[in-house]
């Protein structure tokens, strides 16, 4: 009896303590009894505590306050030390009406108030934003997410902005670049003789760059021209123009589908010391030749056909000679038709080889020339080569290939050989710059039995930018001109063969070789561009002419400087 008293008596103070458990935590969750203290913000079992943060500009700014006080913890009334600008209510949108329907907010009994902004947690607008910068009276921008990141500025753009190159003006739908150039200086023998005097020298050049702004079609247009005089000015007269104008078009049928239509004319004259000018000349004769052509293309996924036509005149100028009397040209005067088929495949983006072949007939005003040969003829060629387009590397085209042009008259023999044409720019780098050209042609000839020239020229220039507005240049040139030899004809029986080395005959059984010209050049120039309208030029220049024919050598110096105006 006496031991179940202490169980009863341990069992009552155990429900006691419950009990008292109870009855407290009932008065917690109730109201304080001080009507002026604050109703706390925070469940109570989850008493606020403080969490360890370490922001980038905190970390740098103040290494010390490592801690922030979690914004669940703030009340509703008290002061706030954040200093963070109050952010406005957003308007319901249907959007926003939409997406809260789809996920209602905690009711009132478990509601969380949203955090007040933080300078870690505001959205920053990109770099360039109107924001950063707006003006008074405008709407507030809302960032959103940026669904395309901003473009990475290149070391090297695709198309470098020179600060020295020409605006250009705008008429309508087109872009003109004017230029003029004057020029003054002396040449040591700009006569090309072996024993040439020096003379005073000045050239005007004006250029003109026509080019469309279209988004279909294209049509460009380059006109340059060139007027040189020398004092004092002896006989022959030395001064001479010179006009080089191409217009070109392109007409876009669809999208593989182009007509290409150009047109071109050449004024010049020979060069003074030319074996086909006549002897006594008063002045340069000057010829004319113009002409166009007309072609279609079509791409066929990679690979790409196209085909043209055309037509060309030259026409000169009668020679005025030193007695007065004047001499005709029109047995030089020809008319010239032919076309040509060219097929290309893109082998790779930027690089494309292609496969030409061009036919022409040249018939002339005059059915012999006043020497009694006939010089209509017919040319085919065929060629090899390649496109380049790679940007930062190469932009151009070259090409070999094989020539041959046949003459009516028996006597005449044909001219074949190799041929090159070539036209490449490589950019080294930003300061350096290479150019090479390369050009073959068959040429008219005025001499007894020679039945044309075959022209060959290469030139090479390397150009170097001390700074953007200080451009210095070096050009090495070379070029080969093949008089053809070994036309017979039988007079009273006897055959001789005429030379073209001298003009006049040799006895049959002597051997004749072709008269070779060489020429040599090379030069040096600087550009100082003042601005974008105004450049000082400088150059000197060196020439050479070398030939198996003796008394036909000569050498010459030329020193040139000049202002340019350009827009």
């Amino acid at each position: 009896m006496n031991r179940k008293v202490p169980r009863l008596y341990f069992l009552l103070i155990a429900a006691g303590l419950a009990l008292a458990c109870t009855n407290a935590r009932a008065q917690v969750t109730g109201s304080f009894s001080d009507p002026l203290s604050p109703a706390p913000d925070t469940d109570p079992r989850q008493p606020p505590h403080f969490d360890r943060i370490t922001p980038p500009s905190l970390a740098q700014s103040d290494a010390t306050s490592t801690f922030t006080l979690r914004s669940d913890a703030i009340g509703k009334t008290g002061f706030d030390s954040t200093n963070a600008r109050k952010k406005r209510k957003r308007r319901n949108t249907p959007k926003r009406d939409a997406q809260t329907a789809a996920d209602p907010q905690p009711s009132a009994a478990v509601e969380t108030p949203p955090p007040p902004p933080s300078r870690y947690q505001q959205p920053v607008p990109p770099l360039g934003s109107s924001a950063l910068a707006a003006a008074p009276g405008t709407p507030p921008v809302e960032y959103g997410p940026i669904h395309k990141p901003p473009k990475k500025r290149k070391a090297h753009p695709d198309e470098p902005t020179d600060p020295y190159a020409p605006l250009g003006l705008r008429t309508g739908s087109f872009v003109i670049y004017p230029a003029v150039e004057l020029s003054g200086g002396y040449s040591s023998n700009p006569t090309g003789s072996p024993n040439g005097k020096g003379a005073a020298l000045y050239s005007v050049e004006h250029d003109l760059h026509v080019q469309s702004d279209w988004s279909r079609h294209e049509l460009t247009a380059d006109l340059r021209g060139s007027y040189t005089g020398y004092s004092p000015d002896e006989t022959p007269t030395l001064s001479r123009p010179n006009v080089d104008g191409k217009v070109a078009g392109r007409i876009d049928m669809s999208r593989d589908t182009n007509i290409n239509l150009d047109g071109h004319v050449l004024v010049s004259t020979d060069d003074p010391g030319s074996p086909n000018l006549q002897a006594g000349l008063a002045k340069l004769p000057v010829f004319a030749t113009y002409g166009g052509d007309a072609g279609v293309a079509h791409r066929f996924n990679r690979f790409e056909l196209s085909v043209k036509g055309g037509a060309e005149r030259t026409v000169y100028q009668n020679s005025q000679l030193t007695d007065g009397s004047t001499a005709s040209n029109a047995d030089r005067q020809y008319n010239q038709y032919g076309g040509a088929l060219r097929g290309s495949y893109e082998l790779m983006p930027g690089v494309k080889p292609f496969v030409e072949v061009e036919a022409d007939k040249r018939v002339h005003d005059t059915e012999f020339d006043f020497t009694g040969f006939q010089r209509d003829s017919k040319g085919v060629a065929a060629s090899a080569g390649s496109t380049f387009e790679l940007t930062h590397l190469l932009t151009g085209e070259i090409s070999v290939g094989y020539a041959r042009r046949t003459y009516e008259d028996p006597r005449l023999d044909d001219i074949a050989g190799l041929i090159g044409n070539a036209s490449l720019i490589w950019t080294v780098d930003a300061l350096n710059t290479v150019k090479f050209t390369a050009a073959s042609s068959i040429g008219e000839s005025t001499l007894p039995g020679v039945p044309g020239v075959f022209y060959r020229d290469i030139g090479l220039q390397y150009d170097h930018s001390f700074r953007r507005w200080l451009i210095g240049s070096a050009k090495l040139g070379v070029g080969f001109d093949t008089y053809k030899n070994g036309a017979v004809e039988s007079t009273g029986g006897e055959t001789t063969t005429v030379c073209s080395c001298t003009g006049g005959s040799a006895s049959s059984g002597t051997t004749v070789s072709d008269r070779l010209d060489t020429r040599y050049s090379a030069g040096l120039g600087l550009t100082y561009k003042l601005s974008r309208s105004v450049q000082l030029k400088g150059e000197f220049r060196q020439d050479w002419l070398r030939s198996n024919v003796e008394g036909v050598d000569y050498t010459a110096s030329t020193v040139l400087l000049g202002v340019r105006w350009q827009h």
